[in-house]
């Protein structure tokens, strides 16, 4: 009894001390809170733009991420030969590849694996973000050709991308599956490449994202293109 009693008043003792405390271990196994994901960029807008003496652009550039408004000075390598004469009718239409570089805000066209254009280009206030509901003014990304074109639309001319194509209604279907978007949502469509209404070309010159998930380019761009591509025309977009 006495040993009893002597055991019980030392760990009372401890207690009151302080001399007994958790394991070190206990305090390693919380986890470290992680970081958050990588914020995309929202509301992309160039605000200054000029030449270096080599050519290239220096483009000055404003983007929301997250609670922050971000200021980014961008250096855009002029690539050669890309203003060389094009004879459209000789093109092979099946030859040809419209990449839109939605990280670089170009639209670039190949011929036979050789780039032979380049054009700015906007896209909605959330440009690389990759599309996945009707509404949300997103561009989606992937393989896409050329479905239709109409040379009379309200931005001039109008490229129809096959979207929703079959890898895209996949992707939603998927999406809708793990509960990332709801069950009412709708997979949207009548993405394309357009041009800008009349005098509307400095929007696409100062990089003001206004589409609801098009690639807008400009007027004079649009015409050339639209006569370098053609129905089944293969079109890549990328982040």
């Amino acid at each position: 009894m006495r040993q009893r009693a002597l055991s019980i008043y030392l760990l009372c003792f401890w207690l009151l001390t302080g001399f007994i405390s958790c394991p070190p271990n206990i305090i390693a196994q919380v986890p470290a809170k992680q970081a958050p994901a990588d914020l995309p960029r929202t509301n992309f807008k160039v605000i200054e733009e000029h030449k270096d003496k080599d050519g290239n652009i220096i483009r000055k550039v404003q983007y929301d991420k997250g609670h922050s408004r971000i200021t980014e000075t961008q250096l855009i390598r002029i690539k050669p030969n890309l203003h060389l004469p094009i004879s459209a009718d000789t093109l092979n239409k099946d030859s040809v590849l419209v990449v839109v570089n939605k990280s670089h805000y170009v639209v670039e066209v190949y011929y036979r694996r050789h780039e032979i254009r380049e054009y700015k280009a906007v896209f909605g206030p959330k440009p690389l973000q990759d599309k996945r509901v009707e509404g949300d003014r997103c561009t989606p990304e992937g393989w896409f050709t050329i479905k239709s074109r109409n040379g009379t639309s309200k931005y001039n001319k109008f490229l129809l991308l096959d979207y929703p194509n079959d890898t895209a209604v996949v992707r939603f279907n998927e999406l809708k599956a793990t509960g990332a978007i709801p069950k009412t949502a709708r997979i949207g469509g009548s993405v394309g490449i357009h041009g800008i209404w009349k005098g509307g070309d400095d929007m696409i010159e100062k990089g003001v994202c206004w589409t609801d998930g098009c690639v807008a380019i400009c007027n004079k761009d649009v015409d050339e293109l639209y006569t370098l591509v053609g129905v089944g025309t293969r079109v890549y977009i990328k982040k």
